[in-house]
Order: structure tokens, then sequence, then C-alpha cells
């Protein structure tokens, strides 16, 4: 059985390279039939944006966690305007609390995307700008585990990821398309909305929509690496979620029957919510990091990160016996599983109702 699998997915990521090969050597941005692009003139958009002066540099020669803390890490400056693509400029909330829960601060910020559409449904994506961070926990981090060690720098390269977890309305419009190597039930989802994640889908699911996705709009698409979601979920943080050190049920949906350090109870709404609906994203514009779904990374499971890669990149090197990392946290978890460095793994053809995904494109920028 485990030899056949096996040959499934090297058969199924075969046809993928061949995808990703044909859509190389495709023009840039030539959407498909169904497919399009929301224009925004490049001029109006710069014209638009607020700059910042900030870079997110460091000294990289020789470092050590020990010399070199992440609160000495800037975050990433605001990324410039894409160029040779339309783009939509999206604005959006981010709040930080206290210890306690209690709101810190609220900054109004806006970051460059694109929205994809297929058969009518849209997919939007938030520019990530390249950059440095500290991937795993401190020591110091309640409720951290083992396989969060050791904490290493990784330098990340610019990418754009989906907004939130993929929608329901968006994999059914995927879902229609012509198979490539395996059926997808259309609405495998628990709890229905059109707006809320999709769930019960599968690692072999998630690679499936991804190459639908990319036969369908000549750009490459693909599961995040473990490293680049936790790039992206952190937005230039380095507290055990991005909102601060604690989490609340008005900024996101998990189990708040139970605290995480001196913040408060709350509401356990016992199912999924619309993706966005807290109206609360983190530095870089993204939603639902913390709780709702679980979400499927590409790497293979590894126990801790001795030898990870420092590059961003997919840890490729089996350790896993068909085990795919999931990262978040969902509905049904406690806080301290909603953390940024928190990580989790499942079979690649186990789904449930708290697992769903975001999808990564590296050629849209």
């Amino acid at each position: 059985m485990l030899q056949a699998q096996e040959a499934a997915i090297a058969q199924l990521q075969a046809r993928v390279n061949d995808l990703i090969s044909a859509a190389t050597a495709a023009p840039p941005l030539a959407g498909a039939d169904n497919s399009d692009i929301v224009p925004v003139s490049a001029a109006a958009v710069s014209a638009a944006m607020p700059r910042e002066p900030e870079s997110f540099e460091v000294n990289r020669s020789e470092l050590k966690p020990s010399e070199l803390k992440p609160s000495e890490l800037k975050p990433p400056a605001s990324p410039a305007a894409p160029l040779n693509t339309a783009s939509v400029l999206l604005s959006f909330r981010v709040v930080t609390v206290d210890r306690y829960g209690q709101p810190q601060s609220t900054v109004e910020k806006q970051a460059y995307g694109i929205q994809e559409r297929i058969n009518g449904a849209v997919l939007t994506l938030i520019q990530i700008p390249d950059g440095q961070f500290w991937m795993g926990s401190p020591a110091t981090e309640a409720g951290r585990e083992t396989h969060e060690d050791p904490r290493h720098l990784v330098t990340v390269p610019s990418f754009a990821i989906s907004q939130g977890p993929i929608t329901q309305a968006f994999w059914q419009a995927v879902a229609q398309l012509e198979p490539i190597e395996r059926l997808l039930n259309p609405d495998p989802s628990q709890f229905k909305g059109a707006d809320c994640p999709v769930e019960r889908v599968s690692w072999l699911d998630a690679v499936e929509f991804c190459a639908r996705l990319t036969r369908a709009t000549n750009r490459i698409y693909r599961l995040p690496s473990e490293a680049e979601w936790e790039y992206a979920a952190r937005g230039g943080t380095s507290t055990p979620f991005h909102f601060g050190d604690t989490l609340t049920a008005e900024l996101a949906n998990y189990d708040a029957n139970d605290i995480y350090g001196e913040g408060p109870e709350g509401l356990y709404r016992q199912h999924t919510t619309p993706i966005g609906s807290f109206q609360v994203a983190n530095a870089f514009g993204l939603y639902d990091i913390h709780g709702n779904v679980w979400e499927w990374c590409a790497d293979p499971w590894h126990d801790d990160y001795d030898q990870a890669p420092s590059d961003g990149s997919i840890w490729t090197a089996e350790n896993s016996d068909n085990r795919r990392v999931l990262r978040g946290g969902s509905w049904y978890c406690l806080p301290s599983l909603c953390r940024s460095a928190q990580r989790h793994w499942e079979q690649m053809d186990h789904s449930g109702s708290g697992i769903s995904f975001r999808v990564v494109c590296t050629d849209v920028f």
C-alpha cells in the first residue's frame, strides 16, 4: 500500500512539474479564458501607496540566536509597487493587544495584491516582501514544544500568498476544472458558507487544487513551505501571536474556554467562521492566521528543525512516513495550539472539519 501511494505521489509530482515548465514558458500573466486579474493603473496605485523608509535587513555574518535578539529585526518595509502586472491596493486593520488581551493599538494599513478570478469566484493574494526572521519559539514561550527547536534564522525571498484560507466558493470553482491526477469533491466542507474556509480536504487534494489552478492561470501555484507560512504569519513579530502575547475570542476563532498567559476566556463557537469576519489582519494584511482552520504546508514532517533549510525553501528531505505539516490551529484548538510557532502533522490523505490551506505564487510580482 505504501509503495502504491509513493508511486501515485511521484506521478502527481511529475505532472505538476510538467505544468510548472509549461507555465514558465508561457507569456507572463497571460490569463486563461476562465481567469482574469482586476487591473488598476500602476501610477494610481503607486501614488496611493504610503511609503515607509525602513528596510528589513540584518547583518548576516556568522549570526547565532544568542547574537541577535528578535527585537533587533526591523519589520519589513511596505513592498514596492509590483512591475508588469495589474494589481489592487488592499486596506486592512492591524490590532495589537497587551498581555491581558486589552487593545493596545489599532493601525490602518495597505498592501499590494492581485485578484485571481475563476468561474466568477475570487482569490485575493498579498505580496509578501523578502526578509529574515527567527523560525521557532524561544525557550520562554508558554506552550512551546520541542519540535519548535532549534530556533534558527531564515532568509525568505518575496512571494505572494492568499489573504486567507481558500474559500468554499473558490474551491468549488477550481473543482469544476478538468482533473489532472485525482477527482475533487466540489462540496466537501462540514460547515457550509461560500466565504467560509473549505475544509475536509487532504494534502493530496490541496496539491491537485494547486495543479489545476496552475494550468488555468499559467502562473505557478503551490502550497507554502513551512518557513514561508511562519514568516507570513508573523508579519514581522516575534510574539506568540501576531496580535501580541495573548489571544482573545474577539480577534480569532478557537476554543476560548481556555486562556493563554494572562488573557481572558471567551466564546467557543464550535464551527468555522467566514474568512476575514473579525476584520483584523496581521501587518502583511493576512486574515485568520490563528485558529479557524489548520493549514497544510508543502513540507514533509520532521520532528525538529535540525538541518532545516535556511533559505525559506520546502524541506523536501523525507523523514515523515507520508506525514505533512499543518500550521495555525483550528476552531476547536486551545490557544496554545494557535501560536505562530506551533507545528502539527497529519497523514497526507487525512481530512477533517478543521483542515484547510492557503496557496502561494512566486511569479506574479
